[in-house]
């Protein structure tokens, strides 16, 4: 599972990946662009906030069903249930109780936790769905890996200077959990010519309010 802080890399590293993985890897889309792309009411209010929260983790956890029926090798999931938590707005223990869960089971759900750190420096306002300002987006990635600590197989990569060098880190991570048949597809292709070249991430759609 991939999570991270607007702006840092997380879509852009899941679509370097998309063309290159085998047909026994499922990448699962982010929740939250599937809530608000199906025109979920986006508000401030507190209740409107916590609705759309509660919205996601369930959307999230349909998705992850869905994932396991084909019976893929993998399921690389853009995002987890637990990063409600950090957009919710109130205490960690009224997130659990509305969603009738616990940290515990929720971090059972995922065998290994990949966050994207958000830049300090450099950070992208190109999309026009990124509300966050600057210090809104580190913030929000602070919670998020307040949110995750608990998790017993969880790395955090750190931004770069390079975007590049920042996909190739994630890159090494998943080649170890991926089939063989993936990890030559996708060390070969980081050998091309074309992956050398500096490459302009495409923009996080931002997951919650």
């Amino acid at each position: 599972m991939l999570t991270g802080g607007p702006g840092a890399g997380k879509t852009a590293v899941l679509e370097m990946v998309r063309h290159t993985l085998c047909r026994h890897v499922l990448i699962l889309p982010e929740a939250a662009t599937v809530v608000f792309g199906g025109g979920f009411p986006r508000r401030e209010d507190r209740e409107s906030r916590r609705a759309a929260q509660r919205a996601i983790f369930h959307v999230q956890r349909e998705l992850e069903v869905t994932g396991d029926v084909p019976r893929p090798a993998v399921v690389l999931c853009d995002r987890g249930t637990v990063d409600g938590l950090a957009y919710w707005p109130g205490p960690a223990t009224d997130f659990w109780a509305s969603t009738g869960t616990t940290a515990g089971e929720e971090f059972d759900r995922y065998d290994l936790v990949v966050h994207l750190r958000t830049p300090t420096v450099g950070y992208d306002h190109a999309n026009p769905l990124r509300v966050e300002t600057a210090a809104a987006a580190a913030a929000i990635d602070a919670r998020l890996e307040k949110a995750w600590r608990g998790h017993p197989r969880r790395v955090l990569v750190e931004p770069t200077g390079d975007f590049v060098d920042k996909a190739r880190s994630v890159v090494a991570i998943l080649l170890a959990e991926l089939p063989a048949c993936c990890s030559r597809n996708l060390e070969s292709s980081l050998r091309r010519p074309n992956h050398h070249a500096p490459v302009t991430p495409p923009p996080d759609p931002p997951p919650g309010p």
